[in-house]
């Protein structure tokens, strides 16, 4: 028999790719490598009569495919999609499927790191101005499980890179690469590969907005779509970024600083009023204040917004503070860039130092560009997790390190070592899987640990 589509990997994304082929009346079967995929009883209850072949990737199957379409989380080299390709058989994703089926237009938002907060900020923002916007994609809801009768004004869209290499129709109204940072090269031959991905989210797109800091997310010099900036520097006309100004309350007092968020040269919120703390965070406000800005949103509700939010839980969240020490998760920091902006964003706001707890499984990433920022802020890095060694040997002899077996031991230390001032901060710089189901429940595992204290 030939299918119009074989899946490939089942789990949310394949479930969601299943019904939504069921819905268009197009045949298809499934194939997985793992006998026990997730999602397996749910699948067989509402598709009982659908081919599904477990245990390997089944060659055979996937050749009586028109298309294959192949989960994120598996890898584009599998021996057996490479030789579907070899017979012309295309591949494509979940977002690819949605592109081609819906008609409002889509904000896609990608980038190594913040994708999550930006894109439910943009999305709360589209509430605010009165909009109705669905949200999902990488993020909570999978894409096509959006899809109803009622088409909302925007769908805004959380992409990663391995979904934007199976997109071909996405042609966004607005599309945002926030940053780029080595991450996933245990995917990627090299970081440039990686960065061509993240770039993919431009295709065919209206309007951009890009980061004025990292110019790996600029748009391709013959790209035509018209891009709006945000940055950390003060902003030219019609581009964000922060304004800074000092004022001195009597003439032998030190100066006080005060840094807006600002459209041009006017300022339209004090960086204080947020509750989302560190510049990261600012950063991550400014981008969503330009992408809703560029989708025609008016600049009052957003900010009101921004006003309001508290944040994502395992991204920077506040968990406790006790005997002067206060403690972050920030579980989602599962690459050395996320890291990054967590330390510098946390550790700039303090007269304390952090003590970072980091380790998991480090993703064939280079440590070394964790050193700067861990020698100017870190007081201690505890160190735990199977790619432990390769983080030390990345923050170089001058960073205090402490190895630990487990983390229970990881926060019982932490809690010993930090002194009145301190932050405490679990970004880890890995992946969560050689301890942990995922980053959530390494999350709520620290979070559980530290509530006990």
């Amino acid at each position: 028999m030939t299918y119009d589509y074989v899946i490939v990997g089942l789990g949310k994304t394949g479930i969601s790719c299943a019904k939504h082929l069921a819905k268009i009346n197009a045949t298809f079967a499934v194939t997985d490598s793992r006998e026990q995929p997730p999602g397996l009883d749910e699948f067989k209850a509402l598709f009982p009569d659908i081919t599904l072949s477990l245990g390997k990737f089944d060659e055979k199957l996937m050749l009586t495919a028109r298309e294959l379409v192949v989960s994120q989380g598996v890898s584009y080299t599998e021996p057996a999609i490479l030789t579907c390709i070899k017979q012309g058989i295309t591949m494509i994703g979940d977002i690819e499927l949605f592109a081609r089926h819906v008609k409002a237009p889509i904000i896609a938002i990608t980038g190594s790191n913040a994708k999550s907060t930006v894109t439910t900020l943009v999305g709360e923002m589209v509430k605010a101005a009165g909009k109705n916007g669905k949200v999902g994609g990488n993020l909570g809801t999978p894409a096509l499980d959006l899809i109803t009768e009622s088409e909302p004004d925007f769908y805004i869209l959380e992409i990663s890179n391995f979904q934007l290499e199976t997109t071909y129709s996405l042609n966004a109204v607005v599309a945002c690469v926030l940053n780029i940072t080595p991450d996933h090269l245990d995917r990627y031959a090299s970081f440039d590969d990686y960065i061509a991905a993240k770039q993919r989210v431009y295709h065919g797109c209206h309007k951009a907005v890009v980061n004025r800091d990292d110019k790996l997310t600029w748009l391709p010099a013959n790209h035509q779509a018209e891009a709006v900036s945000f940055g950390a520097d003060q902003p030219q006309a019609k581009h964000f970024g922060l304004i800074s100004t000092s004022q001195k309350m009597s003439d032998d007092s030190e100066s006080i600083t005060h840094t807006y968020l600002a459209f041009g040269d006017e300022k339209v919120m004090d960086v204080n009023d947020l509750k989302i703390k560190g510049k990261h965070n600012w950063l991550n406000a400014l981008a969503a204040l330009a992408i809703g800005y560029q989708a025609g949103l008016p600049l009052k509700p957003m900010l009101q917004v921004l006003q309001n939010f508290t944040g994502l839980p395992h991204r920077c969240e506040w968990v406790r503070e006790l005997n002067g020490v206060t403690w972050y998760n920030d579980s989602k920091g599962t690459n050395i860039g996320a890291t990054v902006a967590a330390i510098v964003g946390l550790g700039s706001a303090i007269n304390g130092r952090i003590i970072l707890l980091a380790g998991g499984l480090g993703k064939g990433a280079d440590f070394n560009d964790l050193q700067p920022a861990a020698l100017h802020y870190a007081r201690y890095v505890i160190l735990y997790g199977k790619d432990a060694q390769l983080i030390a040997n990345g923050l170089g002899g001058r960073v205090s390190k402490v190895f630990v077996e487990t983390f229970d031991d990881a926060v019982k230390h932490a809690a010993k070592l930090a002194q009145p001032g301190d932050i405490v901060l679990l970004s880890p710089a890995c992946a969560s899987f050689d301890m942990f189901k995922n980053f959530e429940h390494r999350g709520q595992v620290f979070c559980e640990l530290v509530k006990g204290l």
